[in-house]
């Protein structure tokens, strides 16, 4: 079957890209997921990997061609074999070569937000057997954590920057050896269960994610039955084979690691702060220490919003291919429609000046195991309930395994945080520079409300908008969580825009 190769979907910001490298030419043959031709924007380089195993069939892109969002770049024959796989040629190449080419191990080339990383792990050490766009490094920079993977087939050579090294973009990690051969594990390594790196198994494919899953489980691919899309290997496939791999007789328990002692004999860990968590605790407090920050409440009836949903949930499941209907998308829907009535509240900051934005980017903070991070949605206005809640689903699952990108984080100017699905009842969101507002959501708790003269057990929660009074008056913010708790408490008014 021919399959089309196309180039990714570029972000909003990125106008085209450049075909920069191809790494297989026509009747070569490729493996699924493999490294094939490099994509440069203004802002990053993005990979393109083969769909499955087969070949290249004809090249419509040369290097140094522009291309726009999702251009054909290829056309690939999947499942054919390649020139050469029948009988070895004048021009094939051995498996391992005898003579090893030096090849510089390269930090990823930052985007212009972005001033340095840092080394945050070596999954290969100096000596070790690599496989081509086998993940050897991560770089972690104030936004997200980059994956650097082998050039080529062949063995770490040095390591020039070690774990915890600040480097800069597209500075020289170490050397690579390609075609040459090394050692296939640690010396320290168990013998008894070997782990391999390998992202290809019998049952599928491994993600970033999932191979550090992999990793820490101490399994292989070929023991994880994967169940995503196309056969791929989840990190929720690792921890069922992990459960179903338990040790039936029982194992004389190893030795725990001493802990370190304070001076007092007590035990203490002491761990240097991500580049993350560094961030995000010196934005916090720039926010406080730079800002005119207040914050307002008010409550709403819940009630409304539960019923319609109750109602067609379902419906609305089948309809949009299995997408949930969730309370986060009214939120967006309500805020987006009270940020058209008081543009002061989706605007921003910039020196002595105050930028309003002729739209509405709505950031939605996401809890990962990394810390807080908040992807945008943009263009809030023209996006359906369908469309939010699909977005926010998949924003949540890239950011539990590391994959959002430096652009699904950049802009917006407008943020909900949710405090409430860890049972916050009330909280004061510390605003997102350059933004003036941010909107606090919280836990949903049946309380006894006066209800035309009635005590009623009502749904209610509190919500709480933080805004930077230098930009924002106290009459805009009260007015504007009051447009929000109207629009909530009477769902059809979204549909009405009244």
């Amino acid at each position: 079957m021919t399959i089309e190769i196309k180039a990714p979907v570029f972000p909003e910001s990125v106008a085209d890209g450049t075909v920069a490298t191809w790494y297989k030419q026509p009747g070569e043959a490729c493996t699924r997921d493999e490294h094939i031709v490099d994509i440069e924007t203004d802002k990053v380089v993005l990979e393109v990997v083969a769909p499955a195993d087969g070949v290249i069939e004809v090249i419509h892109k040369n290097e140094g061609d522009v291309v726009l969002s999702s251009e054909v770049l290829a056309l690939f024959k999947e499942g054919a074999a390649a020139n050469d796989a029948s009988e070895p040629t004048q021009n094939s190449a051995p498996a391992v070569s005898s003579n090893a080419e030096a090849v510089d191990i390269k930090a990823p080339v930052f985007p212009e937000s972005v001033a340095d990383g840092t080394v945050a792990a070596w999954h290969k050490q100096p000596g070790e057997a690599c496989e081509r766009d086998e993940h050897i490094v991560d770089i972690e920079t104030d936004k997200v954590v980059l994956e650097v993977v082998a050039p080529a087939a062949g063995t770490i050579g040095t390591i020039l920057a070690a774990e915890g090294d600040t480097v800069q973009s597209a500075q020289i990690l170490g050397a690579f050896l390609a075609g040459a051969a090394g050692t296939t594990a640690k010396a320290d390594a168990p013998t008894t269960a070997p782990v391999t790196d390998d992202v290809d198994g019998e049952d599928g494919v491994a993600g970033p994610a999932a191979r550090k899953a992999l990793a820490e489980a101490g399994l292989t691919t070929a023991q994880v039955k994967g169940t995503g899309k196309g056969g791929r290997i989840t990190k929720e496939d690792v921890e069922a084979a992990k459960q179903n791999t338990a040790p039936s007789a029982p194992v004389s328990p190893a030795a725990p690691a001493a802990m370190p002692l304070s001076a007092d004999g007590r035990v203490e860990k002491r761990v240097p702060m991500t580049r993350l968590r560094a961030t995000i605790a010196k934005r916090l407090v720039e926010a406080q220490q730079t800002a005119a920050m207040l914050t307002t409440y008010n409550e709403v009836n819940m009630g409304p919003v539960m019923e319609l949903r109750k109602k067609y949930k379902d419906v609305f499941m089948k309809k949009h291919n299995g997408t949930k209907l969730g309370f986060m998308s009214f939120f967006v829907k309500a805020a987006t429609e009270a940020l058209k009535r008081f543009p002061a509240v989706n605007a921003s900051i910039d020196g002595n000046d105050m930028v309003y934005h002729g739209y509405q980017d709505i950031g939605v903070a996401v809890s990962t195991d990394r810390g807080l991070m908040v992807p945008v949605l943009r263009n809030t206005e023209a996006m359906g309930l369908a469309d939010i809640e699909s977005n926010i689903m998949d924003f949540a699952i890239r950011g539990r395994e590391g994959k959002l990108g430096i652009e699904d984080m950049q802009g917006g100017t407008f943020t909900i945080t949710n405090g409430g699905t860890f049972g916050s009842l009330m909280s004061t969101p510390i605003l997102n520079p350059p933004q003036t507002a941010i909107l606090g959501m919280h836990k949903i708790q049946d309380r006894p409300m006066a209800v035309d003269g009635q005590v009623v057990i009502q749904p209610m929660m509190y919500l709480a908008l933080s805004y930077d009074h230098r930009m924002i008056d106290g009459k805009e913010a009260v007015q504007f969580l009051v447009t929000v708790k109207e629009l909530l408490e009477d769902p059809a008014r979204l549909l009405l825009e009244i």
